[in-house]
């Protein structure tokens, strides 16, 4: 009896054909989900900017907007408040020093001078007549002195001459005694006036010592009102312009309150405004340059202000050397301000590119030109026209710096030509 073969439903030929296949099937899905299913664009030549990467001078700056201002400026504030009576010059007028701008009144003030300088003339007279009295006083005791020294050198001859008799025995004891007494009495009363004049003498110096430092003060406090009356005449400190004069006839200015400026026309300087990102990088000695009229010209910083508002703060720059023919003041100039030493590095021309990649990567052309793929890279500093490359190119190298904008995940660009 013959027993029935079974046929096997695969066979080798058949799993390898299937495995095959699988294998394909997931080779075509690993390709779409890391590829993105279309990895490449076609872009047309002249839609782009091609740039090539090169190795030269580099310099960290940055571009700051200044505005040109005068070298110093002095501002006008109202040292006495008043009302506003005359005014001398106008707006915008060359001022000499000293020259007056204003003039303000103020009664108070004045009443207060006259009532200072009757107060200088009554001490015045006061100290005149005390002087008198001292002088007087003085004469009465030089005086008393006087006959007192008579009748000192009197008793002084009556009682050398009785004691000389009473030796000899011409004259008794009692009378030469009295001489002797009356010798000592005028020697004490000499004695005493002398000690009165000595006393007298250095109480009229402490005195007349006195009355001098108070007409002394009160001569200052006169100067100083006339100078507080003066000071409503608002003069110029300085040669110069006057710029930004508010005050008209009949209004009242409070003391301390801003009358105008006059700005100093020796020179000029440039205050710029930068990003506070920037504030530990800045310090004076730093040079920036900018283009006018065809020419470039150097500027340096003179003065850091620290303080920010808004997010930024400000520098005082000067010229190095000469000031541009027709620069004016308000003018705004763009100056590239110098962040380092300038050196020797690879560089990429600043684009559009960097919206997209924020520098870390970029597409580089192939050799034959017809392609473009996508490779990181690095970058460092920049300044006004390129970026600083520290890894992924190569001076040579050929790559696309317009915007990106439009490629989107995309590894690879084909290049074509209409």
């Amino acid at each position: 009896m013959d027993i029935p073969i079974t046929k096997k439903k695969f066979s080798l030929s058949k799993i390898v054909i299937a495995v095959g296949a699988i294998l394909l099937i997931l080779f075509v899905i690993y390709l779409s989900t890391s590829f993105g299913g279309n990895s490449t664009l076609n872009i047309d030549t002249e839609r782009i900017m091609i740039s090539e990467v090169e190795n030269g001078a580099f310099q960290e700056n940055i571009p700051v907007n200044g505005t040109v201002l005068p070298i110093t400026t002095i501002y006008l504030d109202a040292l006495e408040g008043g009302r506003v009576e005359e005014i001398f010059v106008e707006d915008g007028a060359i001022m000499q020093q000293g020259e007056p701008i204003l003039r303000l009144s103020n009664t108070d003030l004045e009443l207060n001078l006259v009532n200072q300088e009757t107060s200088v003339y009554n001490l015045l007279t006061q100290m005149q007549i005390s002087q008198n009295a001292a002088r007087e006083n003085t004469i009465n005791k030089l005086n008393r002195k006087t006959d007192v020294e008579n009748a000192f050198i009197e008793a002084n001859r009556k009682y050398t001459l009785n004691k000389s008799l009473y030796i000899e025995k011409a004259i008794g004891s009692q009378e030469f005694e009295e001489a002797q007494n009356n010798y000592n009495y005028q020697k004490q009363r000499m004695e005493l006036a002398l000690q009165v004049l000595k006393q007298d003498s250095l109480s009229t110096a402490l005195e007349a010592s006195q009355s001098k430092n108070s007409y002394t003060r009160t001569q200052s406090a006169l100067a100083l009102m006339r100078k507080k009356v003066g000071d409503l005449i608002v003069r110029s400190p300085v040669d110069g312009q006057l710029t930004s004069l508010d005050a008209e006839i009949g209004q009242s200015k409070n003391k301390g309150e801003r009358l105008g400026q006059v700005d100093v026309l020796s020179g000029f300087k440039v205050r710029a405004d930068i990003d506070e990102n920037y504030i530990s990088r800045i310090y004076s000695g730093q040079n920036g340059t900018f283009a006018f009229n065809g020419n470039n010209y150097k500027l340096v910083i003179k003065k850091v202000y620290t303080q920010v508002t808004n997010g930024r703060f400000q520098v005082d720059m000067h010229f190095e050397s000469e000031i541009p023919e027709g620069i004016r003041r308000g003018q705004s100039l763009r100056t590239r301000l110098a962040l380092s030493d300038e050196k020797q590095a690879v560089l990429i021309p600043k684009g559009s590119f960097f919206q997209k990649t924020g520098g870390n990567w970029i597409f580089k052309l192939s050799d034959d030109g017809k392609s473009a793929y996508r490779i990181d890279i690095q970058l460092g500093s920049q300044n006004t026209e390129y970026y600083e490359v520290l890894q992924g190119l190569n001076p040579g190298d050929k790559i696309i710096t317009s915007s990106y904008q439009d490629y989107g995940d995309k590894n690879e660009l084909i290049i074509s030509k209409k």
